[in-house]
């Protein structure tokens, strides 16, 4: 009986929202993404996928409406797992096949099959909760509604409507909220403030940087990250932030010619910044504020910028890491040292310049293939992981039972040496665990967490961007008939079919001084990207356009030929 009420629940529901003519939605690293007027039927979906996800685990899950740095007309959805991570990768084809699903009684097929393979509740008593967030698109509302719709159509689920927030914040919510503990948007400020505050009272006193270096100039992307800095900057001391592109009114369009995607593809200074801001420190958000890169305007005369992107933050996370533990096992006797894994995951994009930096220090670096699934995966093995794209977009994870010694190793030095650099050192590492967003890639706690470790280092911009100077690069691309002709290995760094390829590739590649070249098929698109790097800016180009050319040879289209 509950069954036959839920069946007739769900196709009363699908009804109101249509599959658009035409349309193919696949759920992918950024989720469901597509003009916002097309995706009603996808976000009602996606909020019968959301329920069934806490259903099966038992836990809340998440459920975000935004297409983070797209244009504004674009809008998207993506599910968050109840740790804050993505949605599991195996419940993927789950969601592909039923934002295509044709009609209702197709979609409703598709749902009772699932749920009978994956042994899910379906019907019952047992409740299910999604917490719901959006960004500021003017689709979000409309799209909100829709969400809605799907989680009330499977009986027991509720949704919580947690308002405009950036996406790592309803990341945050879903996790800090399964452990237990109070996860509101006002919790979530708190935490970054109190931490970002603890890491500045444990700063050196002679590593105080100059009060003027105490500015920082943070372009919104027009978009939520703005407001939500705003907030912010009102709960922080030792910090002088001014924030531009906020998204108010008349201010200008999201991601229109400013944000961290335009900055870091264009190394040009986003709308709002010009000549006055010469040799300030400038940062920028992307839309949803899940990515963070840094710029140095130069020159009062031109547009072009130092980026201090991805690579660089991580750089500077892992140097003040690294020295927190120089600090508490220099001053240990050897049977006291705290043994710690630390591991720095990159893809083959990082700049080759990046990875030679953090070898040097001595660091463990690993690649995985392209993708934040990949990244945090990997990130999560060790004691502390540190993962960043070049596009801004990573974190710091710290393992609980890692944490869980950090902690004890506090106690025991509060006890004994309270004040000593060893205690400060266990406090910063513990500070970091608190201000770094541990469920995704956070723009908000990332740039709270660059500007502490610049002022313990004494650091200005200039400075950090000094800490190694990137190998010139390009990336192309070429058309071919199919994609999936090209198979790699080794972290997307090899080509393993075509045979043949690979060996031609390194050829070109020895030709140049510090070489490195790679290709690898897009994710979407009958596309191959090369990406190569070498010594100088024309020798990456030469490089670039000569695989391009053997990649042709091989898989591009007979016309060409």
């Amino acid at each position: 009986m509950a069954q036959d009420k839920q069946c007739s629940l769900l196709l009363e529901f699908a009804s109101r929202f249509p599959l658009p003519h035409g349309a193919r939605f696949s759920y992918g690293t950024a989720g469901f993404r597509s003009d916002g007027s097309i995706l009603a039927s996808t976000v009602f979906r996606a909020g019968i996928l959301a329920a069934l996800r806490s259903l099966k685990t038992s836990s809340t899950v998440g459920l975000m409406i935004t297409a983070s740095h797209n244009p504004v007309s674009d809008n998207g959805v993506k599910i968050a797992d109840p740790d804050g991570g993505m949605m599991t990768q195996r419940w993927e084809p789950f969601a592909d096949a039923i934002a295509n699903a044709p009609d209702p009684e197709h979609l409703l097929q598709l749902v009772k099959d699932f749920v009978k393979e994956e042994n899910i509740p379906f019907g019952g008593e047992q409740s299910a909760e999604v917490l719901l967030g959006r960004d500021t698109r003017p689709s979000g509302e409309t799209l909100l509604k829709a969400a809605k719709h799907g989680i009330n159509a499977i009986i027991g689920a509720v949704a919580v409507d947690m308002d405009i927030l950036t996406t790592p914040q309803l990341h945050w919510m879903v996790r800090i909220k399964n452990k237990g503990m109070p996860a509101s948007e006002s919790d979530y400020l708190s935490q970054l403030s109190k931490s970002f505050s603890c890491l500045i009272d444990l700063v050196p006193k002679e590593r105080v940087a100059d009060c003027s270096d105490t500015k920082l100039v943070v372009d919104g992307a027009n978009g939520v990250g703005g407001e939500k800095l705003e907030q912010l900057k009102k709960m922080l001391t030792g910090l002088d932030i001014c924030v531009r592109n906020t998204g108010k009114k008349g201010e200008g369009v999201l991601n229109e010619g400013c944000g961290a995607d335009f900055v870091q593809k264009e190394k040009i200074t986003p709308s709002g910044f010009g000549p006055d801001d010469v040799g300030i420190r400038c940062a920028s958000l992307d839309g949803d504020a899940d990515r963070l890169v840094y710029f140095l305007i130069s020159s009062s005369s031109s547009k072009n910028i130092d980026l201090i992107d991805g690579d660089k933050i991580l750089s500077l996370f892992a140097v003040f890491i690294k020295e927190q533990f120089d600090i508490l096992n220099n001053n240990s006797d050897s049977d006291n040292k705290l043994a710690v894994r630390i591991g720095i995951v990159q893809t083959a994009y990082a700049n080759g310049a990046s990875t030679s930096y953090l070898k040097q220090l001595g660091l463990e670096v690993v690649l995985t293939p392209t993708g934040v699934k990949f990244l945090h995966k990997e990130a999560a093995k060790y004691d502390i992981g540190i993962y960043f794209e070049a596009n801004g977009h990573g974190t710091i994870l710290f393992s609980e039972s890692f944490l869980l010694s950090l902690e004890a190793r506090s106690k025991e030095l509060a006890s004994t040496s309270s004040g000593s650099e060893s205690h400060k050192a266990v406090l910063r590492l513990l500070a970091v665990s608190q201000l770094i967003n541990q469920a995704v890639g956070d723009a908000l706690s990332g740039l709270l967490l660059v500007e502490a470790v610049l002022q313990y280092k004494g650091w200005s911009i200039k400075r950090w961007n000094e800490l190694y100077q990137d190998l010139p690069s390009r990336q192309l691309k070429v058309k071919v008939v199919d994609r999936n002709a090209v198979v790699t290995t080794n972290a997307e760094t090899k080509v393993a079919k075509p045979l043949g390829l690979q060996e031609l590739i390194d050829a070109e590649t020895a030709k140049h001084p510090h070489g490195r070249c790679f290709v690898r098929p897009s994710g979407t698109e009958d596309i191959i990207r090369v990406y190569a790097e070498a010594s100088t800016q024309e020798a990456a180009d030469s490089l670039a356009r000569s695989v391009v050319q053997l990649v042709d040879r091989f898989l591009g289209f007979p016309s060409s030929h």
